[in-house]
């Protein structure tokens, strides 16, 4: 019988938990034994009686080294020259106090935690990174980048209108008629996507700007104005595997931003979304372009955590330029834990169920999901990407 364990969040401010009593349930039933820390859905509101109705255990004080699979959100970094990790249960701990041979199954974002990786390859611990799932169809259910994407995307209107001084709709009223604000989302992917749906259902005009020629019948169909950028025709291929937009030329962001920072000067509100697997955020707002706004304008930029898609960013903290507004919330998702957990949580266990054949591990390497998502196994770094970084860094 597999032992799975859930730790409670470390990383401040994160109140999302990798399993659910929904997937708990489901783990118990397909003969897993489920341990949950004491405490490890409050932030999401899932209560420790609900888990253990699942048919977990909820225990104070995990011993994280008799896990044979240790599911998190997002497993804290650690220093590149750490002391001794102290007893499983204080901050790094529980991922670096597995078993050589456990899995670990966590959103890891290796390009950021070299050391983190270097420790689990050196503790031979299997480590799988939710954000390296590939996108192709038979994945879809496992996509925790998409799927926190989209939450994303929805909460960033809302705070985009939340803290603009005029609406959003349309409003014709016996005082006169009230024009709709206008918002510029750059980036269409899922959190792009999901802003504009968001944005059209309350009634904004949205303007949507992306390097993808591809995604322009997406934009439309949910209402927004794709903004085309002629000059960039065959110029160069801007889309990568899986739909992701690969990382461009600065001659070639530079032209998209002089037909772009039109559309923002006129805008209420911009929100940015666009990411590069693997790659700093491309830089699409200059301090210039935000100057450009109306006064009482928003920016809110979604890419902080990878460098900021707006010059001004700075994450978790609000600057004011001028008189516009300029948001880099880091983690979007922990503002909507229930949701967030729900949909995580079940990325988690399709990955999970996936791996197991008759009761046991199997973790095949020529299976394209494995191989793509495998970052370490056997002591050995097997994502090249991230193989290739770690070369660069002194042990």
């Amino acid at each position: 019988m597999l032992n799975v364990m859930i730790p409670k969040e470390r990383r401040p401010g994160e109140t999302r938990v990798a399993a659910t009593p929904e997937t708990v349930k489901k783990m118990v039933k397909e003969g897993f034994a489920v341990s949950v820390e004491q405490g490890a859905g409050a932030g999401a509101f899932f209560l420790d009686a609900e888990y253990e109705a699942a048919g977990a255990q909820v225990t104070r004080d995990p011993d994280w080294s008799a896990a044979d699979v240790l599911l998190q959100v997002r497993t804290p970094p650690v220093a590149e020259a750490p002391e001794a990790p102290e007893r499983a249960g204080a901050g790094e701990s529980a991922a670096l106090s597995l078993r050589p041979g456990a899995l670990l199954i966590s959103l890891l974002a290796p390009h950021r935690n070299l050391p983190l990786v270097r420790r689990l390859a050196d503790g031979n611990v299997t480590s799988l990174a939710m954000e390296l799932v590939p996108r192709i169809t038979r994945a879809q259910g496992m996509d925790a980048l998409s799927s926190q994407a989209s939450i994303g995307g929805y909460k960033a209107v809302l705070i985009a209108a939340s803290r603009l001084p005029r609406y959003l709709p349309l409003l014709m009223t016996a005082a006169g008629t009230i024009k709709p604000a206008r918002l510029v989302v750059m980036g269409a992917g899922v959190a792009g996507l999901q802003a504009v749906a968001t944005a059209r259902r309350l009634g904004a005009v949205v303007e949507v700007s992306d390097v993808r020629p591809a995604v322009q019948e997406q934009v439309e169909s949910l209402g927004g104005r794709f903004i085309e950028l002629p000059q960039m025709e065959k110029a160069e291929a801007t889309e990568g595997a899986g739909g992701y937009a690969r990382q461009v030329s600065e001659e070639f962001l530079t032209r998209q931003r002089e037909i772009v920072s039109r559309h923002v000067a006129a805008a209420d509100a911009v929100i940015t979304t666009a990411l590069v697997p693997g790659k700093p955020a491309p830089r699409l707002v200059t301090a210039e372009m935000v100057g450009s706004m109306r006064p009482g304008s928003v920016v809110v930029d979604l890419a902080v955590e990878e460098g900021g898609n707006c010059e001004l960013s700075q994450a978790d903290r609000e600057v004011t330029h001028g008189d516009v507004l300029v948001l880099a919330p880091s983690n979007l998702p922990a503002t909507l834990p229930r949701d967030a957990s729900t949909l995580y949580a079940r990325n988690v266990l399709a990955l999970l169920s996936s791996l197991v054949k008759e009761g046991r591990l199997t973790l095949d390497t020529a299976d394209e999901i494995v191989a793509a998502t495998v970052l370490t196994h056997g002591g050995k770094i097997l994502h090249a990407g991230t193989a290739e970084l770690l070369q660069a860094v002194p042990a």
